[in-house]
């Protein structure tokens, strides 16, 4: 190739089911026509149902994984999906720092789609006091905004409140996703950049198939950005590539089944 590729590093946890985490991340940036990278910080034992077990890497060996592909490959873009502890945090955070890396998308997980818990309490503080800040997009949906900004939100004002306070803690861009609005026909996400709101909306589509969709959708901006599109153009996209993704999903497991992140080479 003549050109050189756009390249976007994931640092999150293995999904062995395949339908989240590091491994919906790297089918994502292939879609993208984007070369993925992972650091993994944690190893699940994990399908469509629940996590039936998480086995941490130490902070050492992620920082190593970091200074290998940056220090050889480089990137333009990072994503950072299940981080669990506080050490973890605090590690990710002093390399993004080192690296001076600007486009980060930080999709704070906390709870994975069958409710199992992915971040550990001590660690909430880590993420909103020294990752946050080094944010250029914040992905939270509403259970992990009220975490963030202590605001539970039911509606669009109440959303653009936690975004806000959101804001405030130093991200460039705050995008709150509105999946669990009950009352809307409508899946509606609001990008808040410290002086505008934009809103996304796609139609809320019902099926139990949706593993992966935060990691989906914030990898999905990731490489918008590293294929150099502005944060509107980025999250725009990703939005219409997630919602196909659900829309063709596919129905295995017998819990929440994955996304179909090649929808669009049927």
């Amino acid at each position: 190739m003549s050109h050189r590729i756009p390249r976007a590093l994931t640092i999150a946890g293995s999904d062995s089911g395949g339908g989240a985490g590091i491994q919906a991340d790297l089918k994502t940036f292939t879609a993208f026509n984007v070369y993925g990278m992972s650091v993994l910080t944690s190893i699940t034992a994990q399908n469509t149902q629940s996590v039936l077990g998480i086995s941490d890497l130490s902070p050492d060996f992620v920082e190593l994984q970091i200074d290998a592909v940056i220090g050889d490959i480089g990137l333009d873009a990072v994503k950072t999906g299940m981080l669990s502890n506080k050490d973890i945090i605090s590690s990710v955070a002093k390399k993004i720092k080192q690296y001076g890396v600007e486009k980060l998308v930080i999709d704070p997980v906390m709870i994975a789609k069958s409710g199992d818990s992915l971040l550990k309490s001590d660690a909430e503080k880590a993420l909103i006091n020294e990752l946050l800040p080094l944010a250029y997009v914040v992905t939270p949906n509403l259970p992990e905004a009220e975490v963030i900004s202590g605001i539970k939100a039911s509606s669009l004002d109440e959303m653009k409140e936690s975004a806000i306070k959101i804001k405030a803690l130093g991200p460039r861009n705050v995008l709150i996703k509105g999946g669990h609005l009950d009352w809307s026909q409508d899946a509606i996400d609001i990008l808040y950049n410290g002086t505008e709101f934009h809103e996304y909306k796609a139609p809320m589509l019902e099926t139990k198939n949706t593993h992966g969709t935060g990691c989906t959708y914030s990898a999905a901006i990731c490489a918008g950005l590293a294929k150099g599109f502005d944060v509107l153009d980025a999250v725009e996209d990703a939005k219409e590539y997630v919602t196909q993704a659900i829309k063709n999903s596919f129905n295995l497991g017998k819990g929440h089944g994955p996304l179909n992140h090649f929808w669009k080479f049927k």
